[in-house]
């Protein structure tokens, strides 16, 4: 999925606030790195198109909020890095996993065994 830099700072924007319309958005850049409401309208429209943020119609404004969590949406970019790169058969997920892990600390691998842990939990009670 390929992403401007103002699509990755909406997208920050955003897992950081509920919910907001473009003028709100465009109010928070405005100072830290310009730019016209439009741009901000045409981004978040862009978002919206690319399933990444969600929007409901409010008198003559959209609000917009999140269509996925930080992690769900790190999850989407690296199967869709991964599908070009191994077959079907193959289990990119074992090849990313291998290579991020060996650059992890102790307490990382602790936590990331947790996490693990705590889905298969989850699994299994649903």
């Amino acid at each position: 999925m390929n992403l401007g830099e103002l699509e990755k700072a909406a997208l920050q924007y955003f897992w950081s606030h509920e919910e907001a319309d473009a003028k709100q958005v465009h109010a928070y850049f405005e100072t830290k790195r310009g730019g016209s409401l439009n741009t901000i309208q045409s981004t978040l429209d862009r978002l919206f198109k690319k399933g990444l943020l969600k929007r409901e119609k409010q008198g003559y404004a959209y609000i917009y909020r999140q269509a996925m969590s930080k992690d769900a949406f790190i999850g989407v970019l690296v199967a869709d890095v991964t599908k070009d790169f191994f077959k079907p058969t193959e289990n990119a997920l074992h090849a990313a996993f291998t290579s991020m892990s060996s650059s992890l600390s102790d307490d990382e691998l602790s936590e990331l065994e947790a996490l693990i842990e705590q889905q298969r939990n989850n699994a299994r009670s649903e």
